[in-house]
């Protein structure tokens, strides 16, 4: 059998890689060793600015928290709510450190016209009122009811109450209000302001060193056929009017009461005299109604008047300053009011009752002196010497302080007063 030739044959398979010289080679893993330690050291690099920018940030934070460094301060003082009923005693213009009191004077007048009834024959005096001065002597002189004074119109007035007229102080004349009416009836009593004499002391030498001078005009003089209005109506219109001149005399006298000063609602009174009720007849069948008051209020100087509270009311009180912000709701009542000649008083009783909100006030000043520097360790130490002081809440900058501030002005110091 022949020989099959091809069966014999291998075929050699050629590669088609390149063979690439062993000094390329080498050249090659340099290139790459050193873009290696190339892209490492970029790393590095990179890591060393971060950790300098993140010291940077903490040093200047540090630094910052003592540029704002600093402390906060809130205070609560010590406050109590005492019920209260005290009797005092005071007298007008006392003592200068001991609680009087200074008496509020305002004059006013209100009026209406009402319809009135059938016509009458009626027979009015006129009125007014005057101020009487005594430039005779320091010693006070009595004047009875119904002492007459001379006009310088040449009527005769009498007065409508008995009243003593204060002597003089130095060269200071004494002075005392009184009203008066007209010797009869009629409108030729009606004046303008007038001057006056005291008509009993004509021949003595007291006639030239009392007189009198009238407080605005002298009204209300009449005498003929007129409207009469009945007992009812009178009541009714004087009654309304008594209720607005106190409303209106309230206010104004609210309005007036000097800084620093009290007064009471309840220390207010409104002193309306019967004979400062005038009906006078006008046309038309009408009737004019006026009424003349006076209220007169106790006024307190509010520092005084708390102070004397406090020694009153507080268990060991040691003078501590303090105030309280709901004394003008305290109730006031005058003792026997009734009795009490307001144009003249000089001394009075009367009863302070209710609930006083007594607040300690605290001495910021002096705190902040006391805690300059010192460690905050100390605090309570400090705060032992302040009993006004009920609680604190401390914030010390930076948060890891263990001591106050030098300085005054790195310290705030707030005080929560309540209302």
């Amino acid at each position: 059998m022949s020989k099959n030739l091809l069966q014999d044959m291998v075929r050699i398979k050629r590669s088609t890689q390149r063979s690439v010289p062993i000094k390329e080679k080498t050249k090659e893993k340099e290139k790459i060793s050193n873009t290696i330690k190339e892209n490492s050291g970029n790393k590095g690099s990179k890591y060393r600015i971060y950790f300098v920018a993140l010291i940077s940030v903490v040093f200047l934070l540090f630094a910052l928290s003592f540029l704002f460094s600093g402390a906060k301060i809130t205070l609560t003082p010590k406050v109590k709510e005492i019920p209260m009923k005290e009797n005092l005693s005071v007298t007008k213009d006392g003592n200068l450190s001991d609680l009087s009191f200074d008496l509020m004077v305002i004059p006013g007048e209100e009026s209406k016209t009402i319809q009135g009834g059938e016509e009458k024959d009626i027979a009015v005096t006129a009125t007014g009122v005057v101020l009487v001065y005594n430039i005779f002597s320091s010693s006070p002189q009595v004047l009875d009811i119904d002492t007459r004074l001379e006009g310088s119109n040449g009527k005769i007035y009498k007065t409508n109450k008995k009243i003593t007229v204060p002597g003089m102080i130095g060269n200071k004349p004494g002075s005392i209000e009184v009203g008066i009416y007209g010797a009869s009836a009629g409108i030729e009593y009606n004046s303008t302001p007038l001057d006056f004499k005291i008509f009993g002391f004509k021949g003595t030498l007291k006639y030239s060193k009392f007189y009198a001078r009238s407080k605005g005009e002298i009204t209300g003089g009449f005498k003929g056929r007129s409207s009469v209005v009945s007992s009812l109506d009178k009541a009714t219109a004087v009654s309304a009017l008594k209720v607005t001149l106190k409303v209106k005399l309230l206010k104004k006298g609210t309005d007036q009461v000097p800084n620093g000063f009290i007064l009471f609602k309840d220390a207010m009174f409104l002193n309306i005299d019967d004979r400062d009720i005038i009906f006078t007849p006008d046309k038309n069948n009408t009737v004019s109604v006026k009424i003349k008051g006076t209220l007169y209020g106790f006024i307190f100087e509010e520092k005084k008047l708390t102070k004397k509270i406090a020694q009153d009311i507080i268990d060991k009180y040691d003078g501590s300053e303090i105030y309280i912000p709901n004394i003008k709701d305290l109730t006031f009542s005058l003792s026997d009011k009734e009795s009490v000649s307001f144009a003249e008083v000089a001394d009075i009783n009367f009863t302070l009752l209710g609930t006083p909100k007594i607040i300690w006030k605290i001495n910021e000043e002096k705190f902040i002196t006391d805690i300059l520097g010192k460690k905050k360790k100390d605090l309570d130490q400090i705060l032992s010497q302040y009993p006004d002081i009920d609680s604190v809440e401390l914030i010390l900058r930076p948060f890891w302080k263990t001591s106050f501030p030098e300085k005054s002005d790195s310290i705030e110091v707030i005080v929560n007063y309540p209302q």
